[in-house]
């Protein structure tokens, strides 16, 4: 009989970090298909709920991988983004820069969050925290999108703007939800 030893080529920490980082993707894939097709060719979605949460529990690191495993996937032509749509084209058209911005977004969050690259348990977010971590994840989307969309459909900055303040409004409601979400489900989640 030979004794062997094991062999941790992974650490069981980086194992359960990737794991959750593709099911937040999953998850932002299927937020993103309860959007609804608004005027103007920008689906007003349940996708930056998949950014906010990734970026709250997984931190800088594995959110922002999370989000981009999530768009390269799309570009691939999975069809996972708003409206089940992907594609190269999807992210050259006018919602692009949203889904750039949504993983800078991640990153910035989970910095702001966490305030180091390994992923705090979300019970330890104080509330301020975690609402001004969205905040600046939301201020970085728009910042992104909004002169993406301009380039994209040949309006002026000020204009796309104008068009695309409705959706601020929603996407705060999102980040109010989401910072519940965290406060009431904390504890379940670092269960997770």
């Amino acid at each position: 009989m030979s004794s062997h030893e094991d062999v941790e080529l992974v650490p069981d920490v980086t194992v359960e970090h990737l794991a959750r980082a593709v099911l937040f993707a999953a998850l932002t894939a299927v937020l993103a298909q309860a959007s609804i097709q608004l005027p103007g060719g920008i689906p007003f979605s349940f996708q930056p709920f998949g950014v906010f949460l990734a970026a709250l529990v997984l931190g800088p690191l594995w959110g922002g991988f999370s989000l981009a495993l999530y768009v390269l996937a799309g570009v691939a032509g999975a069809p996972i983004f708003s409206n089940a749509t992907a594609g190269l084209g999807v992210v050259a058209g006018p919602t692009g820069g949203f889904l750039v911005g949504f993983l800078l977004a991640a990153v910035a969050i989970g910095a702001v969050a966490h305030r180091r690259v390994e992923p705090r348990p979300v019970t330890t977010l104080s509330t301020p925290v975690a609402l001004g971590a969205l905040l600046v994840g939301m201020a970085i989307m728009y910042a992104v999108g909004i002169p993406w969309f301009a380039s994209v459909q040949g309006w002026s900055l000020p204009r796309a703007a104008t068009f695309l303040a409705p959706f601020a409004l929603g996407d705060c409601i999102k980040v109010a939800i989401t910072v519940g979400i965290v406060r009431v489900g904390g504890e379940a989640i670092d269960r997770a």
